[in-house]
């Protein structure tokens, strides 16, 4: 029996939630109060278009993870894993610093039988230029749950994952 590629997966999984933070709208007010996502992790893209959130950047929000996962969000992976936000992430904004801060990201990828479920705190993105597109910063989550066959840690490189706030 041949083992899926764990690390690919539980670092699939710590990115997805991530994935929240690309933007490529101006430095103004938005209107729409949508939230597309994308993360590569081991050559594997997962991504989402027009997630909700509760207000538009530089205000502190939430993005409703229901606007995500699927049935009523077009989550996707590409390599046969699938993942699900299982919070709804708070973002802050520093304007003057050109960042953004994620207080929790808790999701869970699986791979054919193998479910890990991973939460990282805190995690920073930093703003593309004059947008609202953010690339996050390196960051480890931590495994809260699933297979023996997941590892306790997977780490996201830097731009690894973006978020686009429109």
């Amino acid at each position: 029996m041949r083992i899926p590629r764990l690390p690919a997966v539980t670092a699939l999984v710590a990115a997805v939630v991530l994935v929240g933070s690309t933007a490529a709208s101006a430095l103004g007010p938005t209107a729409e109060q949508r939230l597309d996502g994308t993360i590569v992790v081991a050559g594997n893209t997962c991504g989402w278009t027009n997630a909700r959130t509760s207000a538009d950047p530089p205000n502190a929000l939430s993005v409703d993870r229901t606007s995500i996962n699927t049935p009523g969000g077009n989550l996707s992976c590409a390599g046969g894993i699938t993942a699900t936000l299982n919070n709804n992430p708070a973002f802050t904004f520093d304007d003057t610093a050109g960042t953004a801060k994620a207080d929790l990201i808790d999701i869970t990828g699986k791979m054919s039988f193998i479910s890990c479920r991973y939460k990282a705190t805190n995690t920073v993105w930093n703003r593309d230029g004059a947008t609202r597109k953010y690339v996050n910063q390196a960051f480890t989550a931590v495994k809260t749950s699933g297979s023996f066959l997941c590892p306790g840690s997977v780490t996201t490189a830097a731009g690894d994952a973006s978020m686009l706030f429109h």
